[in-house]
């Protein structure tokens, strides 16, 4: 398919925008989208389906998803390579490791761990006077959190021990080997662990015309799944959003957001083809996530009045433990992240706040070398050793609950990128609370491991996902946004993606931005 969306699709699988409504060039729309990921797409097809006059504007191209590939480096078109500056004692990683490029944003390389985030995560201040509570509880939100489970075709098990109410559509995907080993070690330890949510098929069904298929375990979800099994943007909302009557341009990349003299968003120039390109609009979403959000607002000196765009970047804790069994374990088959516990959401006597969830882990080869160098330290031959030993290997990794400190931020460098726009630069380092977190969790990954035979383990320090840097908060001196992601300082602008986050939760971010959008939604065609 063409980058403009002119062309057919390729494959069963792909966006069909050969009918997709297009508007005239100049023509103002009611709201224009920054972004097609987890956040802009449901919005897109929200706004969409009450026949409001929308464009989604995305920087990357269209990607036919039977021409996604499991060789991991060719597989880097589906994520934002363009470079950011990253510092502080414990630099965040880019490029594979967080954010998508393209049609269907992160999702199209997203690992597909869906749980739920819990009513104390919401109250994080309130339950331990650190952080940041939500301006909202989890009971507002859990229609939206069943809706985007349903609308994405979410797998999970009968009975799920931490919220015996909760059911899903479809049955687990298979466990892989580390998973079969965490449940192993977890039951030895009377830990609790059951089959993970996720968002992969494990039978097959068509959604707007799209065939998606059942998961085939091949393990490369984070490659681009060719099947449609695991769910994307491109197979669920972005159709939807077409066939209401919504447009999407691809490779067109926002630079500029022109106001009007009330202060009021009037239109956004973007690059397109080497061609800059103006859209008028009576609303603007921004939704292009945790860097290039902030990113775009502090490059137009818009909505940042009390200094908060950019600040408090959250990332998720994310260690893991690898443990070296005798027979060989081929952990890079399989649905990676096939079992979880949230037994440690809030551990009794820790010396933390928050808590984190464990997951199984699945890796493909240059992502397992790529961790040991980055988050262990090795080099020459032991790092090749480690390589040579990696199919004997099954992991476990968390996700876990960081404060937000206002010196953990991204602003803009002297330097820019092939747009001409200054490059982000984040600076963060874990506070003591996010340190003793991973200090509690690798003895307890530590521990599940060898009580499943383990001979030997490794610790993989890292982080994840890009959270808060546009915060929603009820006082305005606070944040970013207000509860409903409507910018506190201009009236008409919204934002729709993870960097609203006020805390990082435990759990994965996606499922929780799905239901935000489909919430903001609401709150936008109530003004509207």
């Amino acid at each position: 398919m063409t980058g403009d969306g002119s062309g057919g699709p390729t494959s069963a699988l792909a966006l069909d925008t050969s009918r997709m409504r297009r508007f005239e060039p100049g023509e103002e729309v009611d709201v224009v989208i920054v972004g097609t990921g987890a956040g802009g797409a449901p919005v897109l097809a929200e706004l969409a389906a009450a026949r409001l006059r929308v464009v989604a504007l995305e920087a990357g191209p269209f990607f036919d998803p039977a021409d996604h590939t499991p060789d991991e480096t060719d597989a880097a078109e589906i994520n934002w390579m363009s470079e950011r500056l990253s510092g502080g004692d414990d630099p965040t990683a880019f490029g594979p490791n967080n954010s998508g490029r393209g049609v269907g944003g992160s999702t199209l390389h997203w690992g597909a761990f869906t749980p739920r985030p819990d009513a104390g995560q919401l109250r994080l201040r309130t339950e331990t006077g650190e952080g940041r509570d939500w301006p909202f509880s989890l009971e507002e939100l859990l229609p939206f959190l069943v809706r985007a489970e349903r609308d994405l075709g979410v797998s999970g098990p009968a009975d799920y021990p931490w919220d015996p109410a909760r059911s899903y559509a479809y049955a687990p995907a298979g466990r892989n080997a580390s998973a079969q080993h965490m449940a192993d070690g977890c039951r030895v330890l009377g830990i609790r662990a059951t089959d993970a949510p996720a968002a992969v098929l494990t039978r097959p069904r068509e959604q707007h015309g799209i065939p998606r298929g059942a998961c085939i375990a091949c393990g490369t979800c984070h490659q681009g799944c060719r099947t449609g099994a695991k769910a994307t943007m491109g197979t669920t909302y972005l159709p939807a959003a077409i066939a209401a009557g919504a447009e999407i341009r691809a490779e067109a990349m926002v630079h500029t957001v022109e106001t009007d003299a009330a202060g009021r968003v009037s239109a956004v120039v973007y690059r397109q083809a080497g061609r800059d390109l103006r859209q008028p609009c009576r609303a603007l979403v921004l939704a292009g996530g945790g860097v290039e959000t902030p990113r775009l607002l502090l490059a137009n000196d818009l909505g940042n009045a009390n200094g908060q765009v950019g600040r408090n970047f959250l990332a998720h804790p994310a260690t893991q433990v690898w443990g070296t069994f005798d027979a060989q374990q081929r952990a890079y088959r399989g649905y990676p992240s096939s079992l979880i516990t949230e037994d440690f959401l809030r551990p009794p006597g820790a010396d933390f706040a928050g808590g984190y969830l464990i997951q199984s882990l699945g890796v493909m080869p240059l992502t397992f070398a790529t961790s040991l160098v980055r988050g262990g330290g090795l080099w020459g031959a032991e790092l090749m050793a480690a390589l040579e030993g990696a199919r004997y290997t099954t992991g476990l990794g968390i996700n876990g609950e960081c404060l937000p400190q206002r010196d953990n931020a991204l602003v803009l460098s002297g330097e820019v990128d092939e747009h001409g726009i200054p490059r982000a630069e984040v600076s963060f380092t874990a506070g003591a609370n996010e340190k003793a977190l991973m200090r509690h969790a690798t003895d307890v990954m530590v521990r599940i491991l060898e009580a499943a035979g383990a001979t030997s383990t490794r610790v993989l320090d890292r982080t994840a996902h890009t959270l808060g840097t546009c915060r929603m908060s009820d006082d305005p001196q606070d944040g970013v946004v207000d509860a409903s992601g409507r910018s506190h300082e201009v009236e008409n602008l919204w934002i729709v993606d993870n960097s609203t986050f006020p805390s990082a939760l435990a759990a994965n971010p996606a499922l929780t931005q799905v239901a935000l959008a489909l919430r903001s939604s609401q709150h936008l065609l109530a003004g509207h």
